[in-house]
């Protein structure tokens, strides 16, 4: 007994969404990852380290990306997959070690878009020298805005899920963040106060996108105080985990299989143009299917209310 006590826990505990993961993600990314989890749990280093270490492979990558060298490009490549790999590592971590936090769930993804500005930066840096007129930083600030949509809304997605389906952690909304947002001070509490700042932006960001789910929660925390009847776990799990295919080919291993192949032919600059054509198009597709999938379950919704 003593001796199953001390064996480390299995991985599949270790795991935020495992339905939702690609192959690479399970069978690399997390397996990597669950290593370098356990091996930060002895050091005692805490998530959010962890998190912030890998954002320097990650700039350190995107700088990288500046040079016209394939040898360097791949180098990044190596670097930002060492980032991914780290960018695993804390979220195994803080579930390993039961050190889940706010914060480390609002510097995750403040992380990675500084990675993947560093990325932009240097990508139009590049092409610049590469004799590319200034109106290069117009397509990549749009393909850059474009990225962060479409990152934010799938994430958006993957919470609500584990709210509705898993019941893992409170699903944030804008209007209870405001609240304590406002019980905060810059004097005294400017470090959480500004954390909390930026989730409010994304947070507003991602319910102007995805408002189906936004009021899908409101009705559970009116109707139902918070707890999602079995039947709605049910049914939003059959209607949206399909739709996890289609937003993975938004998320990050995507776009680096893209990068990578640009890399290789030397045409780099397409990668702004596919983030703000086919991204988008694929992102406006998802958008009108999530909402059509919130729609029905908030008939549902008002018909159980009717009869009861």
């Amino acid at each position: 007994m003593a001796a199953q006590l001390a064996q480390p826990p299995a991985i599949a505990t270790t795991y935020k969404l495992r339905e939702a993961e690609g192959v690479l993600d399970r069978y690399f990314y997390r397996k990597l990852g669950f290593q370098l989890a356990k091996f930060f749990a002895k050091l005692g280093t805490t998530p959010v380290e962890v998190t912030l270490l890998g954002g320097v492979f990650g700039i350190v990558a995107g700088h990288l990306y500046f040079y016209r060298s394939v040898a360097l490009n791949l180098s990044g490549m190596l670097l930002q997959v060492t980032a991914n790999i780290f960018d695993n590592a804390d979220g195994q971590l803080a579930r390993l070690t039961n050190q889940q936090s706010r914060t480390g769930r609002i510097l995750d993804p403040v992380v990675d878009h500084i990675i993947w500005l560093s990325i932009y930066v240097h990508l139009t840096f590049r092409l610049q020298f590469e004799g590319f007129s200034s109106a290069i930083w117009i397509l990549s600030i749009a393909a850059g805005i474009s990225h962060g949509l479409q990152a934010g809304a799938a994430d958006y997605c993957r919470n609500a899920y584990l709210y509705f389906v898993k019941g893992r952690f409170e699903f944030d909304s804008v209007s209870s963040l405001q609240q304590e947002y406002r019980r905060y001070t810059w004097r005294a509490d400017a470090w959480r106060k500004f954390l909390l700042r930026l989730y409010l932006n994304a947070m507003h960001e991602q319910e102007l996108l995805l408002p189906g789910i936004k009021q899908l929660h409101k009705t559970v925390v009116r109707d139902f105080a918070g707890v999602v009847p079995p039947v709605f776990r049910t049914s939003y799990a059959a209607f949206v985990l399909p739709t996890f295919k289609w937003w993975s080919l938004l998320m990050t291993n995507v776009r680096m299989l893209v990068l990578f192949i640009l890399f290789l032919v030397g045409q780099p600059a397409w990668f702004f143009w596919l983030e703000i054509s086919l991204g988008n198009l694929l992102l406006l597709y998802l958008i009108v299917r999530q909402q059509k999938i919130a729609l029905s379950l908030l008939e549902r919704f008002a018909a159980r209310k009717g009869r009861a």
